[in-house]
């Protein structure tokens, strides 16, 4: 996953897509995205889904799940929750576009 000054450029089911996002988040938006990508691929391993933006959906369908199982358990602290949520915002916008 290249950076550049306008963004980070990650890579997601073997397409590049360019994040603009800031420096402190980078590495944060690395992991966000390498892990959408284990989610996705995963799933369409499975060969229930089928489409990149069905797996898409599902992906972050059980990441959003898995967020609320640990914030009912007091598992995530609430500046945590944020962030992962601002890059869940960043990383669907993306997809979509």
């Amino acid at each position: 996953m290249k950076s550049s000054q306008a963004g980070i450029n990650v890579k997601i089911l073997g397409k590049d897509f360019l994040v603009a996002c800031p420096d402190e988040q980078r590495q944060s938006l690395t992991q966000a995205a390498s892990l959408l990508d284990r989610k996705m691929r995963e799933i369409q391993n499975s060969g229930r889904v089928i489409g990149a933006e069905r797996c898409a959906i599902m992906a972050a369908l059980n990441l959003a799940d898995e967020l609320i199982k640990l914030e009912n358990t007091g598992g995530v602290p609430p500046e945590t929750t944020n962030k992962i949520r601002n890059l869940q915002s960043k990383i669907e916008a993306v997809l979509h576009n």
